[in-house]
């Protein structure tokens, strides 16, 4: 029984028992006259294995032992066989002349300096075992790796690699650029420096045109970089080589770096040829951070296979390197200069216009009902990116699925079912048992309809990627939830709301910078609430920082914090970035702050001053302490329009009182005792936040009065005025007047 058929524990024993077998014959001087030594014991080997293999040691002793004596019996049964084998092959008895026994004792001499295993077999007796069972030679010495022989004892032939089957390298298929929506700027720009040099590749080598070399792909998770690439493959009909960049990575040092070279060996073998490489940042991370020579290997590896992609080295053919990352600036600099990366295609958070046409896209092959509104859909998501309305499609057509299943199963009696007409069943168990008695004809005659309810459904039930991220999209706080307050929210209108809502008048008038906003006034005067309620006005993606959040006790880290919020919101624009309490964030610069706080403030006028791209950015800030904010924040063309939000007067504060009774009790219709209440001269110098906890004080009132006097469960007069005697303004007539001072100062 040869021992390629062995299996499982046995294998593992018999390639132990070879080892024994080769080293005892190591061990042993050599003699031609003596007999072959008796076999090996069974107690002998599994005491040498309990000591020498630590993962045989671990196998329970039963199992062990009955496997050594399977194994045992195997290798006497091949023995004999090899006996009956030399038998048969040694020459009758001859008696060479001194010629011949001289020729064969010199190729004696020659062959026992071959490091070959010798065809005799080993064996050892009990008696060659130690005392306490240890299978003599074995302990104390290194065990020979086995030796894998034929039937005769000989070593086999080493059998050579098989190489592996190429890979398919054709274009992707089932995709196409006609899937995609929202991506018409990206796909312009790879059709200018992809497609054009693929196709006029003599033209551009004529003219001495520069190709490119790669492009890269960044964005969100989820906006669709991975579809695009795959995608435009298919189109461009080119040979393709998608790669995940973790695969590139290898244990052994070398082996990461000859991944890479065998990569652009390939393709430059099937040129012209497009290299896809997604995540790319796992290996291309920026070498000064990189904590292993590894690392800084593989990317200076990268660099030298994209400089060697010149058409002139390859024929003129082209090897086009694609890549994704959603973490472009964690990227080597050095892989992003012109001659590599050439070209970098953002694919931020779409738009509504966006939104609509992948909407399209995702729809054009469903039943819609007539009333199938896009724009509206649009509208309602934003910083959704296409996976995740893709997965708003998904849990719509579920919820219509669910639909279709009451409908089927509504009219299906007890009888159908075949259960008596008393038995109970959980709601579960009774759809499934209803669904199995409807028909399957019935099932292919119904025609699914998607709807509005069925998507706007699927809208509340999808949380977006750019919460995730960690954007605050448009806030649900509307206009309608802010009583006065008119002439500020005019301002807000004026140099944020209509901008985004219409771009091309304020360019028409050469007004193409996006304005910045300071609220400044007492604290519980609606800063932050006008602020959500303009974000939700425009439908643009809203960023809600608080100014402390930012700082950072480490050196760097507070200024790269500002740097990817500006970064987060290019990648959503329009978007909106609220900054709460400003002056903890942008302190004056007079000398005697912190270092660390100078740099922030120098960080955020870098940013708000458009070095990078502010197109499409607007800021707002909040403060109840503008005299402590940098001036250079407050000039124009940064924070320039300062809107003082003051304490409301009478006729303010009964539209916030009744705005707030609307929205919370619209059963509420005592609106003459409420006005009373806001014009009372207890409520003078109430701020909205005062406003409001006079509501909640007068509830709480309400709820004592029912449960000790058994009355109606209603706010009547005398709940708002206990509320009147109880709450006092927050803001003093002191802290009042010094904003007053700043406003006649020139601040409004």
């Amino acid at each position: 029984m040869p021992a390629k058929v062995l299996h499982g524990l046995d294998r593992d024993v018999y390639q132990v028992i070879r080892k024994f077998e080769d080293e005892r014959e190591r061990n042993q001087p050599e003699d031609r006259n003596r007999s072959r030594p008796p076999k090996f014991t069974v107690a002998g080997v599994y005491d040498s294995i309990k000591r020498s293999n630590s993962s045989l040691a671990r196998q329970k002793k039963r199992p062990l032992e009955d496997s050594i004596e399977r194994v045992l019996r195997l290798r006497r049964e091949e023995l004999k066989e090899e006996d009956e084998e030399e038998a048969l092959d040694q020459p009758p008895p001859e008696s060479p002349g001194s010629k011949e026994r001289d020729y064969f004792l010199l190729n004696k001499h020659i062959t026992k300096s071959w490091n070959i295993p010798k065809k005799q077999p080993a064996a050892t007796t009990p008696e060659a075992a130690t005392p306490s069972g240890n299978v003599s030679g074995v302990e104390g010495a290194s065990v020979a790796p086995a030796v894998e022989r034929q039937s005769n004892g000989e070593a086999k032939l080493k059998r050579r690699k098989t190489e592996k089957p190429k890979e398919d390298r054709s274009p992707p298929s089932g995709v196409s650029l006609h899937d995609l929506g929202g991506m018409d700027h990206a796909i312009q720009v790879l059709a200018e420096s992809v497609t054009f040099p693929i196709q006029c590749t003599q033209y551009c080598l004529k003219n001495d045109i520069e190709t490119t070399r790669g492009v890269l792909l960044h964005g969100p998770p989820g906006c669709g970089k991975t579809m695009l690439a795959n995608a435009y493959a298919a189109s461009l009909g080119v040979a393709y080589i998608p790669v995940s960049a973790p695969s590139l990575i290898a244990g052994m040092s070398g082996e990461s770096e000859k991944k890479i070279r065998e990569l652009y060996d390939e393709a430059k073998s099937l040129a012209p040829c497009i290299i896809f490489i997604d995540e790319i940042d796992v290996i291309m991370g920026k070498r000064e951070n990189a904590q292993r020579e590894m690392e800084k290997r593989i990317v200076a590896q990268m660099l030298t296979c994209m400089d060697d992609l010149s058409p002139e080295k390859l024929g003129g053919k082209l090897v086009v390197t694609l890549a994704a990352t959603n973490r472009p600036d964690s990227i080597d600099p050095a892989l992003r200069r012109a001659g590599r990366f050439d070209r970098e295609i953002s694919l931020g958070i779409p738009n509504e216009d966006s939104r609509e046409a992948i909407l399209r896209k995702m729809l054009r092959k469903t039943h819609l009902s007539p009333d199938f509104d896009y724009r509206l859909l649009a509208r309602r998501t934003p910083g959704f990116v296409g996976a995740d309305l893709k997965d708003v499609v998904s849990v719509a057509k579920n919820e219509m699925a669910r639909a279709s299943m009451s409908k089927l199963t509504q009219n299906t009696s007890e009888a159908e079912m075949d259960l008596d007409p008393g038995h109970e069943m959980l709601p579960g168990m009774r759809l499934h048992v209803s669904l199995m008695a409807v028909p399957k004809e019935a099932m292919m005659d119904d025609v699914a309809v998607l709807t509005m309810e069925h998507m706007l459904t699927a809208i509340s039930k999808v949380q977006p990627a750019a919460k995730r991220e960690g954007f605050s999209t448009i806030p649900d706080t509307t206009w309608a939830h802010i009583g006065a307050l008119h002439d500020v929210r005019q301002q807000l209108i004026l140099s944020i709301v209509k901008p985004i809502q219409d771009p091309e008048s304020f360019a028409s008038m050469g007004l193409e910078s996006p304005s910045g906003v300071l609220l400044w006034g007492p604290p519980g005067c609606g800063k932050t609430l006008l602020a959500k309620a303009v974000a939700n006005e425009s439908k643009a993606n809203f960023i809600s920082v608080k100014g402390p959040e930012l700082l950072n006790k480490y050196v760097g880290e507070s200024e790269r914090s500002v740097r990817q919020v500006f970064s987060r919101a290019r990648a959503s624009a329009p978007c909106i970035i609220f900054f709460d309490e400003l002056d903890a964030l942008v302190p004056r610069r007079d000398g005697n702050g912190l270092e660390a706080s100078a740099r922030v403030v120098n960080q955020l006028l870098t940013e708000l001053d458009g070095i990078g791209s502010r197109q499409g950015i607007y800021v707002i800030g909040a403060t109840n302490r503008p005299d402590m904010i940098d001036p250079a924040i407050l000039r124009p063309g940064r924070l320039g329009t300062n809107v003082f939000v003051d304490l409301p007067d009478e006729d303010g504060r009964v539209e916030i009182l009744k705005t707030r009774m609307r929205r919370l009790l619209p059963s509420y219709a005592d609106y003459d005792v409420l006005e009373a209440v806001a014009r009372d001269r207890r409520c003078a110098g109430f701020s909205g936040a005062d406003l409001d906890n006079l509501h909640v004080a007068a509830g709480q009132a309400a709820i004592k009065r029912a449960a000790a006097a058994g009355g109606p469960k209603a706010l009547l007069p005398e709940d708002w005025e206990a509320a009147l005697d109880k709450i006092r303004p927050s803001v003093s007539t002191s802290h009042s007047s010094k904003f007053m001072e700043l406003k006649e100062m020139g601040w409004d």
